[in-house]
């Protein structure tokens, strides 16, 4: 018998795009699913509208209304109504690839060692390629989120954390889940098939804690160490890790050049994994 996915959708002011997210769930070939989707207090009349067509027409779908308290309040909300076995939260403006759920599905059945599942990612919209992340290690990830939000894991494995942290207000939150994950000492496993699409927009709310928005950026991760400090001092990373701004001009310029390799290579080997 298969089991439930709860597929979880907030959505504030996204209407323009929700319908490609509904689109790409219903081509899934993996059937056993149910969608919830959490209005988080949207002020768009055009995202109103459609939400309210979905609630007329799509009896499938669940719909559920708050107040805007962002975008961790929304997962939450959505992961205490929902009724999968496993869950797999999706912003409303990006998209699956039509065989996810099922890869995902499978690898979770059949490994019980395996409790978050995630992909290779395909940027798309604004700006597109791949979406290069490093490989997964422990202590990396400590360092910077190597998992999108749309990865997939138990409901059992929600329910040991304290869910996404709502006062990871300017972002992060999902990466700021993981290390909730990592603390329970849960695994990672990554196919290596592009298999979601992350919208880029030219504003968006992941830009808020860009680079270019240093100060964000740098409240955003002091916010995580300090929901998280027993992990960091285990493996003894503090802020000076992440902020540079105190570094000398030399060791900065070193440290961007060796990060732009990097990422060439890592994206090398994303093509090559992926059989681009």
């Amino acid at each position: 018998m298969e089991r439930l996915v709860s597929i979880i959708i907030p959505c504030y002011n996204q209407g323009e795009y929700l319908q490609e997210c509904i689109d790409s769930i219903d081509r899934q070939t993996y059937k056993e699913y149910e969608i919830i989707i959490i209005n988080d207090g949207s002020t768009e009349i055009a995202t109103l509208d459609f939400l309210r067509k979905i609630e007329r027409d799509r009896k499938d779908i669940k719909l559920i209304n708050q107040n805007n308290s962002g975008v961790s309040s929304a997962r939450n909300k959505g992961i205490e109504n929902s009724n999968g076995h496993y869950i797999l939260p999706l912003d409303g403006d990006d998209m699956i690839a039509e065989t996810y759920i099922e890869k995902c599905v499978k690898v979770l059945d059949e490994n019980t060692g395996i409790d978050i599942v995630y992909c290779i990612g395909m940027c798309f919209g604004f700006k597109k390629g791949l979406f290069v992340l490093n490989d997964f290690a422990v202590k990396k990830m400590l360092k910077e989120n190597l998992v999108f939000c749309s990865a997939m894991y138990r409901r059992s494995d929600f329910d040991q954390t304290t869910g996404y942290n709502c006062n990871m207000i300017y972002g992060y939150e999902d990466w700021d889940f993981w290390l909730s994950m990592i603390e329970i000492e849960k695994n990672f496993f990554r196919i290596n098939e592009v298999l979601f699409y992350y919208r880029i927009k030219e504003i968006s709310r992941n830009s808020q804690t860009s680079f270019e928005n240093k100060d964000k950026r740098l409240r955003m991760i002091h916010q995580i160490i300090e929901n998280h400090q027993e992990l960091y001092r285990k493996y003894k990373i503090g802020e000076k890790d992440f902020d540079y701004k105190y570094k000398f001009s030399l060791t900065l310029f070193l440290t961007g050049v060796y990060s732009k390799t990097r990422y060439v290579m890592q994206k090398l080997k994303l093509l090559y994994l992926a059989k681009f």
